[in-house]
């Protein structure tokens, strides 16, 4: 008896080191293989998590049953967290990024602006923490695709920071 009471203690912990993370579903998708019996159904998840404060990731999930898979695949995207510089809630510069057909053209907007962008990229830059940015998705539209070539864009952007330091200059003297 006691026993279970620890085990729903440590389930309420889990739950509240989660919270830190948004969770969103880009792509639920369902195979079936056919087999003497009939169907056996498998799903796959693609998820992207982010804490709103410029750290994302995604997951690719594959599992029997769409909790399991949705699982994994965020156990994968909090493996794969990278920063995503934001400044006054837009991105700091104009990217295009590729991943074999799907390329992704980010642009940074002004304030109120709100993000225009489709499916996978809506839900990234809503995770990263992103208010207001121009998008285009240019060329195939797989969705893992567009996801990988969104990541290929924050891979690529640079944070004013680091340019700055690289320089030998104060954010100051860099933005005039």
């Amino acid at each position: 008896m006691e026993h279970s009471r620890d085990r729903d203690r440590d389930r309420d912990r889990n739950s509240e080191k989660d919270k830190e993370f948004v969770e969103k579903l880009v792509k639920l998708n369902r195979t079936a293989k056919v087999v003497k019996g009939g169907r056996r159904f498998s799903f796959s998840a693609l998820m992207v998590i982010g804490d709103r404060k410029g750290k994302v990731g995604y997951g690719f999930g594959k599992a029997n049953d769409v909790s399991e898979a949705i699982r994994k695949s965020i156990e994968k995207a909090k493996r794969n967290m990278v920063l995503l510089p934001v400044k006054n809630g837009t991105i700091p510069h104009e990217i295009q990024g590729l991943f074999k057909a799907s390329r992704v053209l980010l642009r940074p907007a002004c304030s109120g602006t709100g993000i225009i962008a489709g499916g996978a990229v809506r839900a990234i830059m809503e995770a990263g923490g992103v208010t207001d940015v121009l998008s285009k998705s240019i060329g195939a539209s797989s969705q893992y695709n567009v996801v990988k070539a969104t990541f290929d864009c924050i891979s690529k952007m640079m944070d004013a920071k680091t340019i700055a330091k690289n320089r030998g200059k104060s954010l100051k003297e860099l933005w005039g």
